[in-house]
């Protein structure tokens, strides 16, 4: 007469395997999360980047002058404060100067922007076909 179900043996290497899957899973999503965070807040970092320079231009700003955190809240996504996603906090910085963010984690919340002068080339190559010889 032979009962049903499982004997100890077979439940214990299902659970083996389960370890095992595991073991391998938890960090994959732990990176996946930590990169999605990152790319998250260096987004947000660009639209702060973006502001600041739609700011500096109406209110006729340059290079070196402080800003005002209110006013370029208006020109992002939200018109309020962003929120790093990973805990962070973001400093505007001055017009002129990448934003930045203050997380401290396994992955750097950095944002490297065009230069000025990257900018100005980008701007100055542009030429109207109708205008041009």
């Amino acid at each position: 007469m032979r009962k049903t179900g499982f004997t100890l043996v077979e439940l214990m290497i299902v659970i083996l395997i389960l370890g095992l899957l595991a073991v391998i899973a938890i960090p994959a999503f732990v990176k996946a999360r930590n990169k999605s965070q990152q790319n998250a807040c260096i987004n947000t970092l660009r639209q702060i980047d973006g502001g600041k320079c739609s700011w500096a231009m109406a209110a006729k700003k340059s290079d070196g002058d402080s800003v005002v955190t209110a006013s370029i809240n208006a020109y992002v996504k939200g018109s309020t404060m962003p929120i790093c996603p990973a805990g962070g906090t973001y400093t505007y910085g001055n017009i002129g100067s990448n934003p930045d963010c203050n997380f401290e984690g396994t992955t750097s919340h950095n944002f490297v922007g065009p230069s000025r002068e990257e900018l100005f080339n980008v701007a100055s190559n542009r030429v109207s076909p109708a205008i041009s010889n």
